[in-house]
């Protein structure tokens, strides 16, 4: 095989190439920071572990070095010969100490983010991509009216939506860590510390690094669903619950230092989303007490929230009427109170929120019996809704403005009214999700028990269209409490009979939607629409009102082609469209960027999205409904992943209309969410990027995009036919890829509630797409993210032979092709086929290894030249030398631990009943994807 040195040829790029004086400058803090942590990590190796293990680890990582910096090969074999005779607990060693060394880079390339704006801002730069003041200026240099932004604004929705697919495959107590190093760096950057603050600074980092080095990395079982709501909670108490009411006091301020003529008071339009407790596709644990305890949950927080906020005003506000003045609306709330201190009688305003806590506590009781922190001075009647919470915090604000004490409600009774508006008291909206063949099943068996028809599985497509527009209409139900159902059916019945019961309790805003996964028709919709009949969420007449929305989720290439013709099919059917009528002319649809990368591949899935969406817009225009597309990402390329703001801008015009809802998942949480600084900036671009996509033409700014859609046409149609080729029609292609990555092993991985594939079966297309992504990760291929480009490319040319002025052009005219390019190239950046060739040797069978890894190392090469080629670029990531310097320093670390899991998944693969070697191949596995960033 050829030599690691010739396979590494198209390393991004060199220190040379990248780094000028005035970056090396702004990137010292950063390096510094790194050292440090570096230092940290091999002092406590060294106390831990003694000073031979530490010698290890240093001989490693010098050899690793001088592998990846200078392509020396004889490096790269003592790397090896050090790693392959080391015994088993000083290899674990090594594989935690490069893992966590990768984990605290990451946390050292956060904060370097986190200081670099702060320094723009107290610069006072020009506004930058991404900000709301960005997006106002180009919307306001385009001619976009205040009235058309406020209109906007008025149907408005930017909905992140954390899922239950966790691919982070890091433990909440690991994180909990990360966030103390992280802090002691923030407290470093932003502090002038005395000599004693810095040593106790210092020591708070080594001893959080120790604890990190003593403390399990990997789960020692799978998570509950229960356990993956609480983490999802838990970002609400670190990000959300402080940063989303400053995202709209920010864009508050901002829109009226522009237009001070008129008062700027927000709609709650951003809104986090959840599955979590509530997808069950595939998911066997997800029950009707899940989704009951996961709401439960979900208001016990956001109620306790409320709570510490309400008691920290009554400091705030100690304010006197015999000083201030009276207001009667005030007076009335602080009579209701049941606080009578005579201390506290000119004091309106602590009485009233006294009151307020006394009644928010007796909600806590009722809706999820959970007692408040601190106790009530008295009993009182609970809220029976959030409006009711809202109306009376809203008699504090206005009393305040009426006596010109504006500022006093300008801080945190203002966010806390926006907190009361957009989480209310059941936090975030719970989505339901099923997949259609369970709806169909269930169906079947309510219309058989019924008598209604003995094989509803049996009937075309249009006989049960009209079969369920008939049951849909009528009064009767199907179900019967005295009939025994099938454990699937009951279980289905039970999950939206709780959701009528949770509705009641906690708002209709607590679960709105329900998600059909594999949507392949109209009686998908329809399926769903007879199942919430049963459960009183659809009252049947001559003006039917449906209570949730009914999402179709299309995800594979032939259904995302299908959707259009699904819709219109159902638009045009009197009884669906009598119930969108009934849900405001609105209807959304789910487009599965996952599925249909793995069914298709990067280049045909990102084509077929986007075709789409242009041709579901046309149609719901015509019919006059509302389309909300909701974006079913991943955190990877190969999942539809890369930074939002490019994406949503990438979109077609008229796609986004104001409204968009975007997956938020796994590692991606946490590394968006996991601090309030990122957090901010994150929920900044994805309300940004809404805005200008709505009222920009992105798609025709430089040239009409329909010029370039019949080139794209064909280069799917030709990627298409090299990944089908790979992937479905190559033999032996799922004996190689089950053994030439670690797939079988990252099923076993305790990374989340769900199984790794939805049935039994060992073929690619029963795999989940997040397993699929992360084993072809690990072994540093990324060919989710590429492959079937270079064949396109280079197919298209010979039919075109002056077609690359063309592509050249798409690059910069069009900001779909162009965000498909950057990445592709980030994705590739990323891949070494050095490391993936070793993995490749995995495989016993020679001419299937051979066959198979040549083709792909030969996709990879085409693809490389053809991607430099059409941006204009001599290596991966030229424009990007922050990113590129970052995956050439994190090389080094990397190259061990895909050179330990390679030697470990042997041993494991041999018949090794040692724990140590399984749990060497899952910390691995763990150390990979911190270095990558990106896990599935």
């Amino acid at each position: 095989m050829t030599t690691d040195a010739a396979l590494r040829h198209a390393a991004p790029v060199t220190e040379a190439d990248t780094t000028t004086d005035h970056e090396a400058e702004k990137d010292a803090p950063l390096r510094e920071d790194i050292r440090l942590l570096g230092r940290l990590i091999g002092d406590t190796v060294r106390e831990q572990e003694g000073e031979d293990v530490y010698g290890v680890v240093e001989r490693v990582r010098q050899a690793s070095v001088r592998f990846n910096r200078d392509d020396d090969d004889s490096a790269g074999r003592e790397m090896a010969e050090i790693l392959n005779a080391l015994p088993r607990d000083t290899m674990m060693s090594v594989v935690r100490s490069f893992s966590y060394f990768l984990h605290l880079a990451n946390i050292a390339e956060d904060q370097h983010h986190i200081r670099r704006n702060r320094e723009h801002a107290a610069a006072g730069s020009p506004p930058r991509e991404g900000t709301l003041a960005f997006a106002l200026d180009r919307l306001q240099q385009a001619g976009v009216t205040p009235d058309r932004l406020e209109e906007v604004l008025r149907i408005a929705l930017v909905s992140p939506v954390l899922t239950a697919h966790p691919t982070e495959v890091q433990r909440k107590s690991i994180l909990g860590l990360e966030h103390k190093v992280a802090a002691l760096l923030h407290e470093r950057d932003r502090s002038r510390l005395t000599p004693e603050e810095a040593e106790a600074n210092l020591d708070g980092l080594q001893e959080a690094v120790l604890t990190l080095w003593r403390t399990r990395m990997l789960r020692p079982q799978r998570l509950a669903v229960i356990d993956e709501v609480k983490n999802g909670i838990s970002y609400y108490t670190e990000t959300f619950f402080t940063e989303v009411p400053k995202l709209f006091c920010r864009f508050e301020d901002l829109l009226s230092k522009r237009s001070p003529d008129r008062e700027w008071t927000l709609p709650p339009f951003f809104r986090i989303g959840s599955w979590i407790g509530g997808d069950r596709d595939g998911n066997p644990f997800v029950t009707a007490p899940i989704l009951r305890e996961a709401m439960r949950l979900q208001s016990t927080a956001a109620l306790d929230h409320f709570l510490s906020e309400i008691h920290e005003l009554g400091g705030e506000l100690p304010l006197s009427e015999l000083l201030l003045g009276k207001s009667p609306e005030l007076d009335a709330l602080a009579e209701r109170s049941p606080d009578h201190s005579p201390h506290r009688a000119d004091e309106p305003f602590r009485r009233a929120l006294t009151g307020i806590y006394a009644r928010l506590a007796a909600t806590l009781q009722t809706l999820d019996q959970h007692e408040a922190l601190r106790h009530a001075v008295g009993k009182a009647e609970p809220y029976p809704s959030s409006a009711d919470l809202l109306a009376d915090l809203e008699v504090l604000s206005n009393a305040l403005k009426t006596h010109h004490a504006e500022r006093l409600a300008g801080g945190r009774l203002r966010r806390l009214i926006i907190a009361v508006k957009v989480f209310g008291f059941h936090l975030a909206p719970i989505d339901l999700r099923q997949n259609s063949d369970v709806h169909q099943r269930t169906v079947a068996e309510l219309l058989a028990v019924a008598g209604r028809c003995a094989d509803y599985t049996a009937l075309s497509e249009d006989e049960r269209i009209a079969l369920l527009a008939e049951e849909i209409a009528s009064p009767r139900p199907l179900h019967s409490p005295y009939h025994a159902y099938s454990e699937e059916t009951a279980g289905e019945l039970a999950i939206i009979f709780t959701a009528r019961q949770l509705r009641e309790t906690y708002g209709a805003a607590a679960l709105p939607n329900c998600i059909i996964s594999k949507t392949d028709g109209a009686s998908d919709l329809l399926e769903v629409a007879l199942l919430l009949k049963e459960a009183g969420l659809l009252r049947p007449g001559a003006e039917p009102q449906l209570a949730l929305n009914i999402i179709p989720l299309f995800e594979t290439i032939e259904d995302l082609r299908q959707a259009p013709a699904t819709m219109e099919r159902l638009f045009t059917l009197p009884a669906y469209r009598a119930l969108v009528t009934s849900r405001g002319d609105e209807q959304e649809v789910m487009l599965g960027y996952s599925d249909s990368n793995k069914d298709g591949g990067f280049l045909t899935s990102g084509w077929e999205l986007y075709k789409a969406e242009i041709e579901l817009a046309k149609l719901f225009d015509r019919h006059k409904v509302r389309l909300r597309l909701f974006h079913g990402r991943g955190g990877s390329v190969g999942r539809g992943g890369g930074p939002s703001y490019q994406a949503i801008l990438a979109q077609p015009h008229g796609a986004v209309s104001g409204q968009i809802r975007i997956t938020e998942q796994g590692e991606v949480i946490a590394s968006k969410y996991g601090r309030p600084e990122v957090g901010q900036r994150n929920l900044e671009v994805l309300t940004a990027a809404t805005l200008e996509a709505t009222l920009l033409d992105l798609e025709n700014d430089v040239e009409p995009a329909e010029s370039f859609y019949a080139a794209m046409e064909r280069l799917s149609q030709l990627a298409f036919e090299a990944y089908r080729g790979l992937v479905y029609e190559t033999p032996g292609f799922t004996q190689y890829f089950r053994t030439a990555t670690p797939i079988s092993e990252i099923a076993t991985l305790n990374i989340g509630s769900r199984p790794a594939s939805r049935t039994k079966s060992d073929r690619i297309e029963d795999l989940r797409a997040i397993p699929w992504v992360f084993s072809w990760a690990q072994c540093r291929l990324m060919l989710p993210g590429w492959f079937g480009f270079g064949s396109a490319v280079e197919a298209w040319l010979k039919e075109e032979p002056n077609g690359l002025e063309l592509l050249q052009r798409m690059s910069r005219a069009w900001p779909f092709f162009r965000t498909l390019l950057s990445n592709m190239d980030m994705v590739l950046a990323k891949t070494d086929l050095a490391i993936a060739s070793r993995y490749a040797e995995l495989v016993e069978d020679v001419e299937l290894r051979q066959r198979i890894f040549g083709e792909i190392r030969a996709e990879w090469q085409r693809t490389r030249k053809h991607l430099l080629a059409i941006i204009g670029q001599e290596n991966f990531l030229a424009d990007n030398p922050l990113l590129a310097r970052s995956i050439r320093n994190r090389f080094p670390y990397m190259d061990p631990l895909n050179h330990v899991q390679i030697e470990l998944l042997r041993r494991h693969r041999a018949g090794s009943t040692d724990e140590r070697v399984r749990r060497g191949v899952l910390m691995s596995i763990n150390g990979i994807a911190a270095g990558l960033r990106n896990s599935g």
